[in-house]
């Protein structure tokens, strides 16, 4: 079992100036000369963390992490007002594209997990000649099956009593709806009591269903309020507007990134995004590596993810 590579500080950060009043924070650590890998965090609207930064050998990668717009040390915060209106995918795939002109790399290896898989998927598929390998996690594909599941039910036959605190915030009259669209409407409300009632409950969902085993810790760091402001507001934002993609386009547009060889590591008992996504994604793009993880659930800590995903990166060492 292998495990993460030891912490690290940055040799070097900054805020990146990406427009319409954004600025993004980035790091990179590592060695400044070796092979460029960028991490995508999750959410949307997660934000970056000191432990990301050791799924990479520090001596083979300089490794880039950067916080999305509205959250994280990128300003302005969501949790100040930030402008929803220019968070899309779009924006965070140009945004991509910026912060590698920025630091001059031509190529890299892009990292992402349960949204960051996404987002990475996304970006590959537009810049493909800027991708040299892809490593993904906790497959999420972002079609309307897969915010049902968690967000409309059915996960909580899995999760029943922690699915009494997602929907405590929620009016008994809206339950029966989209809880997606219910969620919108008590985040965005001007009570900020209230507000802030719902993003907590939002977040600690997410938190407390991630891990195969309890993990106390996880749920008390997602509730949080400023994160969890950022996270549940962001996240739903994006929920909502169908991840600013057409019904299974990340499928559809697989044909893009055939020649890029990558790495899917999937949790088998992954509540959050089951194991189905990472196997449909798997067929439309046969030079990926399948790994289904038989002891784990969605999160990146989990023992086996970490294996295989510091396997995965060692495979790419130069």
């Amino acid at each position: 079992m292998r495990d993460l590579y030891p912490a690290i500080e940055p040799y070097v950060s900054g805020h990146l100036d990406v427009g319409d009043g954004q600025q993004i924070y980035w790091e990179c650590s590592g060695n400044p000369d070796g092979k460029p890998a960028v991490f995508l965090h999750g959410g949307p609207g997660g934000g970056t963390s000191p432990f990301q930064r050791q799924f990479f050998d520090p001596a083979a990668y300089r490794i880039v992490l950067f916080d999305q717009r509205g959250c994280g040390r990128s300003t302005p915060h969501i949790a100040d007002d930030a402008d929803l209106s220019v968070n899309t995918t779009a924006h965070l795939i140009a945004d991509i594209e910026a912060l590698r002109t920025h630091l001059a790399i031509d190529r890299w290896l892009v990292f992402g997990g349960s949204w960051g898989s996404t987002l990475a998927l996304a970006y590959a598929q537009v810049y493909p000649a800027r991708v040299t390998e892809l490593v993904l996690r906790g497959i999420f594909l972002l079609r309307r099956k897969e915010i049902d599941w968690y967000y409309n039910g059915a996960a909580g036959y899995v999760f029943p009593e922690l699915w009494e605190q997602f929907l405590a915030p929620v009016p008994e009259s809206d339950r029966s709806g989209d809880l997606v669209e219910a969620y919108h409407r008590l985040l965005h409300s001007p009570d900020l009591e209230v507000a802030t009632r719902a993003a907590v409950a939002w977040s600690t969902w997410e938190g407390a269903t991630s891990s195969l085993l309890p993990r106390p810790d996880r749920v008390a760091e997602t509730a949080e309020p400023r994160f969890a402001r950022a996270f549940a507001v962001i996240e739903n934002h994006y929920f909502v507007n169908h991840g600013f993609l057409t019904e299974g386009q990340l499928l559809t547009e697989a044909t893009a990134i055939q020649h890029i060889p990558g790495v899917i590591v999937q949790g088998r008992y992954d509540i959050v995004c089951p194991a189905t996504s990472a196997y449909e994604l798997h067929r439309a793009w046969p030079k990926s590596e399948l790994i289904i993880v038989d002891d784990a659930g969605h999160a990146a800590t989990e023992p086996g993810i970490v294996s295989h995903l510091v396997d995965a990166t060692d495979k790419f060492r130069p």
